[in-house]
Protein backbone atom coordinates (compact mmCIF):
# COMPACT_ATOMS: atom_id res chain seq x y z
CA UNK A 1 0.00 0.00 0.00
CA UNK A 2 2.68 2.46 0.43
CA UNK A 3 4.45 1.76 -2.49
CA UNK A 4 1.04 2.85 -3.92
CA UNK A 5 0.96 5.59 -2.20
CA UNK A 6 4.34 6.30 -2.96
CA UNK A 7 4.19 5.98 -6.78
CA UNK A 8 1.22 8.27 -6.74
CA UNK A 9 2.79 11.18 -5.02
CA UNK A 10 6.11 10.56 -7.67
CA UNK A 11 3.34 10.96 -10.46
CA UNK A 12 1.77 13.85 -9.06
CA UNK A 13 5.21 15.90 -8.69
CA UNK A 14 6.38 14.64 -12.28
CA UNK A 15 2.87 16.48 -13.81
CA UNK A 16 3.64 19.17 -11.65
CA UNK A 17 7.43 19.63 -12.89
CA UNK A 18 5.85 19.57 -16.36
CA UNK A 19 3.09 21.76 -15.88
CA UNK A 20 5.56 24.13 -14.06
CA UNK A 21 7.97 23.57 -17.24
CA UNK A 22 5.84 24.33 -20.00
CA UNK A 23 4.08 27.39 -18.24
CA UNK A 24 7.83 28.54 -17.84
CA UNK A 25 8.65 27.80 -21.54
CA UNK A 26 5.25 29.73 -22.45
CA UNK A 27 6.24 32.63 -20.75
CA UNK A 28 9.27 32.73 -21.83
CA UNK A 29 8.10 32.23 -25.69
CA UNK A 30 5.37 35.01 -24.92
CA UNK A 31 8.36 37.71 -23.92
CA UNK A 32 10.30 36.87 -26.99
CA UNK A 33 7.18 37.31 -29.02
CA UNK A 34 6.67 40.94 -27.29
CA UNK A 35 10.54 41.51 -27.79
CA UNK A 36 10.35 41.18 -31.26
CA UNK A 37 7.50 43.21 -31.73
CA UNK A 38 9.02 46.32 -29.68
CA UNK A 39 12.79 46.04 -30.92
CA UNK A 40 11.96 45.52 -34.82
CA UNK A 41 8.87 47.96 -34.55
CA UNK A 42 8.25 50.97 -32.24
CA UNK A 43 11.86 51.01 -31.05
CA UNK A 44 13.37 50.66 -35.09
CA UNK A 45 16.81 48.94 -33.35
CA UNK A 46 17.65 48.43 -37.14
CA UNK A 47 17.87 51.37 -38.11
CA UNK A 48 21.60 52.09 -36.15
CA UNK A 49 22.52 48.39 -35.65
CA UNK A 50 22.17 46.49 -38.86
CA UNK A 51 24.26 47.51 -41.64
CA UNK A 52 22.53 48.84 -45.08
CA UNK A 53 23.26 48.57 -48.53
CA UNK A 54 23.42 51.37 -50.90
CA UNK A 55 19.72 52.04 -51.56
CA UNK A 56 19.69 52.34 -47.80
CA UNK A 57 17.50 48.92 -46.76
CA UNK A 58 18.83 46.92 -44.02
CA UNK A 59 20.75 43.56 -44.73
CA UNK A 60 19.09 41.57 -42.48
CA UNK A 61 21.25 38.84 -42.83
CA UNK A 62 23.80 41.05 -40.73
CA UNK A 63 21.28 42.01 -38.41
CA UNK A 64 22.10 43.97 -35.52
CA UNK A 65 25.67 43.18 -36.43
CA UNK A 66 26.43 46.91 -36.40
CA UNK A 67 25.39 50.03 -38.24
CA UNK A 68 28.27 51.12 -40.84
CA UNK A 69 26.63 54.51 -41.02
CA UNK A 70 28.46 57.23 -39.08
CA UNK A 71 26.49 59.99 -36.64
CA UNK A 72 28.81 62.90 -36.33
CA UNK A 73 26.93 65.36 -33.97
CA UNK A 74 28.31 68.29 -31.71
CA UNK A 75 29.27 66.04 -28.94
CA UNK A 76 30.45 62.56 -30.34
CA UNK A 77 31.08 60.51 -33.44
CA UNK A 78 29.39 57.45 -32.89
CA UNK A 79 27.43 53.92 -35.16
CA UNK A 80 25.44 52.02 -34.06
CA UNK A 81 26.97 49.11 -31.81
CA UNK A 82 27.35 44.99 -32.64
CA UNK A 83 24.00 43.77 -30.87
CA UNK A 84 24.21 40.28 -31.62
CA UNK A 85 25.21 37.51 -29.13
CA UNK A 86 29.03 37.18 -30.43
CA UNK A 87 30.88 37.01 -27.24
CA UNK A 88 33.87 39.41 -28.95
CA UNK A 89 32.59 42.11 -30.76
CA UNK A 90 28.48 41.66 -29.50
CA UNK A 91 26.67 41.22 -26.27
CA UNK A 92 27.15 38.01 -25.76
CA UNK A 93 28.96 38.20 -22.14
CA UNK A 94 26.72 40.94 -21.44
CA UNK A 95 24.48 39.40 -18.11
CA UNK A 96 20.86 40.52 -18.37
CA UNK A 97 21.24 43.51 -15.82
CA UNK A 98 24.18 44.20 -18.31
CA UNK A 99 21.78 44.97 -21.01
CA UNK A 100 18.82 46.41 -18.94
CA UNK A 101 21.33 48.90 -17.87
CA UNK A 102 22.76 50.20 -21.21
CA UNK A 103 18.86 50.44 -22.18
CA UNK A 104 17.62 52.51 -19.61
CA UNK A 105 20.55 54.34 -18.15
CA UNK A 106 23.35 54.46 -21.08
CA UNK A 107 26.06 52.60 -19.60
CA UNK A 108 28.03 49.65 -20.90
CA UNK A 109 29.42 46.88 -18.49
CA UNK A 110 32.81 48.69 -18.30
CA UNK A 111 31.29 52.00 -16.72
CA UNK A 112 31.49 53.68 -20.36
CA UNK A 113 28.78 56.12 -21.47
CA UNK A 114 26.77 55.57 -24.51
CA UNK A 115 26.56 57.96 -27.26
CA UNK A 116 23.14 60.07 -26.87
CA UNK A 117 22.49 58.71 -30.22
CA UNK A 118 21.43 55.99 -28.29
CA UNK A 119 17.97 57.25 -26.96
CA UNK A 120 18.27 55.77 -23.24
CA UNK A 121 16.65 58.26 -21.73
CA UNK A 122 13.71 57.71 -23.61
CA UNK A 123 13.97 54.35 -22.49
CA UNK A 124 13.65 54.47 -18.68
CA UNK A 125 9.92 54.83 -18.89
CA UNK A 126 10.15 51.11 -20.51
CA UNK A 127 7.58 48.60 -18.30
CA UNK A 128 9.37 45.85 -15.99
CA UNK A 129 7.76 43.24 -18.38
CA UNK A 130 8.72 45.18 -22.03
CA UNK A 131 12.48 45.46 -20.80
CA UNK A 132 12.54 41.69 -19.85
CA UNK A 133 10.95 40.79 -23.12
CA UNK A 134 13.88 43.50 -25.13
CA UNK A 135 16.45 41.07 -23.38
CA UNK A 136 14.81 37.56 -23.95
CA UNK A 137 14.27 38.87 -27.78
CA UNK A 138 17.78 40.43 -27.88
CA UNK A 139 19.06 36.40 -26.67
CA UNK A 140 17.94 34.92 -29.11
CA UNK A 141 19.88 37.14 -31.91
CA UNK A 142 22.61 34.44 -33.46
CA UNK A 143 25.99 35.76 -32.96
CA UNK A 144 28.17 37.56 -35.96
CA UNK A 145 31.25 38.00 -35.30
CA UNK A 146 31.64 42.04 -36.92
CA UNK A 147 33.95 45.00 -34.75
CA UNK A 148 32.23 48.57 -34.97
CA UNK A 149 34.66 51.62 -34.48
CA UNK A 150 34.60 52.94 -30.84
CA UNK A 151 32.62 55.85 -30.51
CA UNK A 152 34.43 59.49 -29.97
CA UNK A 153 33.23 61.65 -27.39
CA UNK A 154 33.91 65.30 -28.17
CA UNK A 155 32.45 66.87 -24.23
CA UNK A 156 30.38 65.30 -21.23
CA UNK A 157 27.06 62.86 -22.69
CA UNK A 158 24.79 65.21 -21.17
CA UNK A 159 21.33 63.84 -21.40
CA UNK A 160 17.99 64.92 -20.86
CA UNK A 161 14.54 63.19 -19.71
CA UNK A 162 10.95 63.63 -21.81
CA UNK A 163 8.35 65.09 -19.31
CA UNK A 164 5.90 61.79 -17.72
CA UNK A 165 8.59 59.45 -19.58
CA UNK A 166 11.23 60.00 -16.68
CA UNK A 167 10.63 56.72 -15.06
CA UNK A 168 9.40 53.18 -15.91
CA UNK A 169 5.44 52.71 -16.67
CA UNK A 170 3.14 50.52 -14.99
CA UNK A 171 0.90 48.24 -17.71
CA UNK A 172 -2.20 49.68 -15.81
CA UNK A 173 -0.30 52.96 -17.47
CA UNK A 174 -0.79 51.32 -20.89
CA UNK A 175 -4.27 51.19 -20.72
CA UNK A 176 -4.79 54.54 -21.23
CA UNK A 177 -4.57 55.67 -24.73
CA UNK A 178 -2.56 58.54 -24.22
CA UNK A 179 -0.43 57.49 -21.74
CA UNK A 180 0.34 54.62 -23.88
CA UNK A 181 0.86 57.10 -26.79
CA UNK A 182 3.26 58.80 -24.68
CA UNK A 183 5.01 55.64 -24.13
CA UNK A 184 5.36 54.42 -28.09
CA UNK A 185 6.68 58.03 -28.65
CA UNK A 186 9.23 57.30 -26.08
CA UNK A 187 10.34 54.12 -27.24
CA UNK A 188 10.14 55.63 -30.94
CA UNK A 189 12.35 58.38 -29.41
CA UNK A 190 10.48 60.60 -31.84
CA UNK A 191 11.42 63.76 -29.95
CA UNK A 192 14.71 63.17 -30.67
CA UNK A 193 14.32 64.58 -33.53
CA UNK A 194 11.02 66.70 -33.86
CA UNK A 195 11.88 68.43 -30.21
CA UNK A 196 12.98 72.11 -30.91
CA UNK A 197 16.80 72.49 -30.71
CA UNK A 198 19.26 75.08 -28.68
CA UNK A 199 22.87 74.13 -29.12
CA UNK A 200 22.04 70.95 -30.35
CA UNK A 201 20.03 70.22 -26.75
CA UNK A 202 16.61 69.17 -27.41
CA UNK A 203 14.12 71.55 -25.54
CA UNK A 204 11.75 69.05 -24.53
CA UNK A 205 9.70 71.30 -22.24
CA UNK A 206 9.01 74.23 -24.67
CA UNK A 207 9.62 73.08 -27.78
CA UNK A 208 8.10 69.30 -28.19
CA UNK A 209 6.87 68.57 -31.24
CA UNK A 210 7.94 72.34 -32.90
CA UNK A 211 10.72 70.18 -34.98
CA UNK A 212 13.49 72.01 -36.69
CA UNK A 213 16.35 69.24 -36.63
CA UNK A 214 18.29 69.25 -39.51
CA UNK A 215 19.80 66.23 -41.37
CA UNK A 216 22.19 64.82 -44.70
CA UNK A 217 20.03 63.16 -46.75
CA UNK A 218 21.27 61.77 -50.44
CA UNK A 219 19.37 64.60 -51.80
CA UNK A 220 20.08 67.02 -49.75
CA UNK A 221 19.68 68.33 -46.09
CA UNK A 222 16.05 67.41 -44.50
CA UNK A 223 14.08 69.48 -41.63
CA UNK A 224 12.21 67.48 -38.89
CA UNK A 225 8.48 69.02 -39.36
CA UNK A 226 6.46 69.78 -36.01
CA UNK A 227 3.92 67.47 -35.29
CA UNK A 228 1.94 69.39 -32.81
CA UNK A 229 -1.51 69.72 -32.96
CA UNK A 230 -0.99 73.71 -34.40
CA UNK A 231 -4.11 73.57 -37.39
CA UNK A 232 -0.89 75.15 -40.14
CA UNK A 233 2.34 74.54 -39.13
CA UNK A 234 1.77 70.97 -37.40
CA UNK A 235 -0.76 67.80 -37.45
CA UNK A 236 -3.97 69.90 -36.68
CA UNK A 237 -5.77 69.74 -39.99
CA UNK A 238 -4.86 65.83 -40.46
CA UNK A 239 -7.57 63.32 -39.80
CA UNK A 240 -6.40 60.12 -37.54
CA UNK A 241 -6.14 57.92 -40.73
CA UNK A 242 -4.00 60.51 -42.35
CA UNK A 243 -1.03 60.65 -39.40
CA UNK A 244 -1.65 56.66 -39.14
CA UNK A 245 -0.78 56.57 -43.05
CA UNK A 246 2.02 58.83 -42.56
CA UNK A 247 3.34 56.55 -39.56
CA UNK A 248 3.15 53.01 -41.44
CA UNK A 249 3.79 54.46 -45.23
CA UNK A 250 5.99 57.33 -45.12
CA UNK A 251 4.09 59.19 -46.82
CA UNK A 252 2.77 63.07 -46.15
CA UNK A 253 -1.40 63.85 -46.37
CA UNK A 254 -0.99 64.73 -49.98
CA UNK A 255 0.98 61.16 -50.69
CA UNK A 256 4.36 63.20 -51.26
CA UNK A 257 7.04 60.45 -50.07
CA UNK A 258 8.49 61.95 -46.54
CA UNK A 259 12.05 62.38 -46.43
CA UNK A 260 14.24 59.20 -46.38
CA UNK A 261 15.17 60.07 -42.92
CA UNK A 262 11.11 59.76 -41.73
CA UNK A 263 10.45 57.17 -44.48
CA UNK A 264 12.64 54.10 -43.60
CA UNK A 265 11.08 54.39 -40.04
CA UNK A 266 7.76 53.51 -41.75
CA UNK A 267 8.86 49.65 -43.12
CA UNK A 268 9.45 49.20 -39.19
CA UNK A 269 6.30 50.92 -37.77
CA UNK A 270 3.72 49.17 -40.22
CA UNK A 271 3.96 46.20 -37.79
CA UNK A 272 1.66 48.19 -34.89
CA UNK A 273 -1.01 47.07 -33.82
CA UNK A 274 -4.22 49.13 -34.60
CA UNK A 275 -4.39 49.79 -30.54
CA UNK A 276 -0.58 51.27 -30.73
CA UNK A 277 -1.16 53.31 -33.65
CA UNK A 278 -4.89 54.76 -32.29
CA UNK A 279 -2.83 55.45 -29.00
CA UNK A 280 -0.01 57.33 -30.95
CA UNK A 281 -2.36 59.41 -32.85
CA UNK A 282 -4.37 60.27 -29.29
CA UNK A 283 -1.08 61.46 -27.91
CA UNK A 284 -0.25 63.31 -30.57
CA UNK A 285 -3.31 65.17 -30.47
CA UNK A 286 -2.48 66.35 -26.85
CA UNK A 287 0.59 68.43 -28.15
CA UNK A 288 -0.15 71.51 -27.91
CA UNK A 289 0.21 73.71 -31.24
CA UNK A 290 3.51 75.69 -31.73
CA UNK A 291 4.35 77.39 -34.43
Amino acid sequence: MNRIKLAACIATLLVLASCTQTRTQERTQSLIERGDYLVNGIMTCNHCHTPKDKAGNPVMARQFAGGVQRFDEVTFTASGSNITQDAESGIGKWSDADIKRALTEGIRPNGVKLAFVMPYPLYKTLTPRDLDAVVAYLRTVAPINAKVAPPLYKSEQITYTYPGAEKSMSENDLRDPVKRGLYLASLGHCMQCHAERHNDIPDYRNGAGKGGRMFKTPSGMARAPNITSHPIKGLGAWSDAEIKRSLTEGVSRNGRPLAITMATYAQYWKRLSDEDLNALVAWLRTLPPLE
